[in-house]
């Protein structure tokens, strides 16, 4: 899997202020200032910490006038999520070869019912024991 953006999506990740950002982008779109309220650090490390994000993949840059939105790249996200996905255990069955399985389990089920019902309505002879 070749990354075609100038920093490793992991990487930018380590920090936890970048999480932190990317979980706040998540809910929307947000100027600096916004998510600088909600952190300890300075504007121009807010800024920094987006750049890193931005050259990931991870977050993207919208001008409005003299504002600049920041927004989350979900497709950026996918290549964090494609290769989580590949540590997670594959199935040995697939869910078609359940299925013949469920439909022996019900001819199975039917048979024994339509066997136990004929032996009930027909009561079999009795053996003399005298």
């Amino acid at each position: 899997m070749s990354y075609q953006y100038c920093v490793d999506p992991f990487a930018a990740l380590a920090d936890p202020v970048r999480r932190d950002l990317l979980v706040r982008l998540a809910r929307g779109s947000a100027r600096v200032v916004d998510l600088a309220a909600d952190h300890a650090i300075s504007r121009p490390a807010i800024s920094r910490h987006l750049r890193v994000l931005a050259e990931a993949g991870l977050v993207l840059a919208d001008d409005r006038g003299r504002e600049r939105h920041y927004r989350l790249d979900r497709a950026g996200l996918e290549v964090l999520t494609d290769w989580l996905a590949t540590l997670e255990p594959q199935p040995r069955f697939t869910e078609s070869a359940f299925d013949g399985l469920d439909l022996e389990v019900r001819r199975t089920g039917r048979e024994r019912r339509s066997t136990s019902d004929a032996a009930s309505h027909h009561p079999s002879p009795q053996e003399d024991t005298a």
